[in-house]
């Protein structure tokens, strides 16, 4: 026999879930005709779509606009290695994209109504952290960037930096390898360039100071120097111009110093150089056999 009491206590469970399924049923009936609510979440979604291609569009006009601009740094440029523009090209890029959708991201969130500004001050302290612990390689990098953007030198350009000139074999966004004359590599941290003279940007003075007797002529020299020199621009094609015979640089009581000019290709000033030595010790030599086959004939006739 079932006590009356245990009745009273069903029925009034078996109430109390009625009540709450209607109380739940009317709630979320009332959440689902919410007008408000819904108008809220469309225009929520409207301007989450409207960012997401704001920032597809920014990424590819910013990427559109890096690759000309490198496209034409690379045209102005004479001796210069595709895979740095390459190099530089994505890391704009990527650069681009990450900061574009990081915002993106951050606006997003605000629509859902989080709260931004412990998120930014975490990102804050651990960006901070980062550059605190790893000074030297973001100096690296952030340098290394620079050279390359801004064009300073390329592979191939021969440059001095401090103490260290070679010709540039490696540009990287950390460090740069430069290869002496004499074969030594110097791998040097982008950080640690300060200074940099470029001999490969611009046109070269080739200039060669020959000491003559006092005994020889002026008018003599300078003929025969420029003699020697008449086809050496169409042998060596560095040169620019036919080298110019300035005239005496410096004299003594034994001497007389003459300075020849010439405009030469960068970065082959000692050739040139030594070209036009070797066409005037040659003229000289054709010369000092020619009195010499005069001396002898004239002996002979005696």
């Amino acid at each position: 026999m079932i006590h009356p009491q245990w009745l009273e206590t069903t029925e009034g469970e078996v109430e109390g879930a009625v009540n709450k399924a209607l109380k739940f049923s009317d709630k979320f009936l009332a959440w689902i005709t919410n007008v408000d609510m819904w108008t809220n979440v469309l225009f929520a979604g409207i301007r989450i779509i409207v960012l997401f291609i704001v920032t597809r569009i920014a990424i590819r006009v910013v990427s559109k606009i890096i690759d000309r601009s490198l496209e034409r740094h690379q045209q102005s440029r004479i001796n210069v290695n595709p895979r740095r523009f390459a190099t530089v090209g994505e890391l704009l890029k990527n650069i681009t994209a990450v900061t574009c959708n990081f915002v993106m991201v951050l606006l997003i969130l605000s629509e859902f109504n989080f709260k931004l500004g412990p998120l930014l001050a975490g990102a804050g302290v651990l960006g901070l952290a980062i550059g605190f612990g790893a000074q030297s390689l973001v100096k690296d990098v952030i340098t290394g960037f620079f050279i390359i953007l801004e064009d300073q030198f390329a592979v191939g350009d021969v440059i001095q930096t401090g103490t260290y000139k070679g010709t540039v074999e490696v540009i990287g966004l950390r460090s740069t390898r430069i290869v002496s004359m004499n074969g030594e590599t110097h791998i040097l941290p982008n950080g640690t360039i300060t200074s940099v003279t470029n001999f490969s940007l611009s046109n070269a003075l080739a200039m060669v100071d020959l000491p003559v007797k006092n005994e020889r002529s002026l008018e003599d020299t300078v003929g025969l120097i420029k003699q020697s020199l008449t086809g050496v621009q169409e042998e060596n094609p560095n040169l620019i111009a036919v080298p110019d015979v300035l005239g005496i640089q410096s004299m003594s009581t034994s001497e007389y110093v003459i300075r020849i000019v010439a405009q030469c290709e960068p970065n082959t000033r000692a050739e040139v150089e030594r070209d036009i030595l070797e066409h005037i010790k040659q003229a000289l030599e054709a010369e000092e056999r020619q009195q010499q086959a005069l001396n002898e004939m004239a002996a002979s006739e005696e």
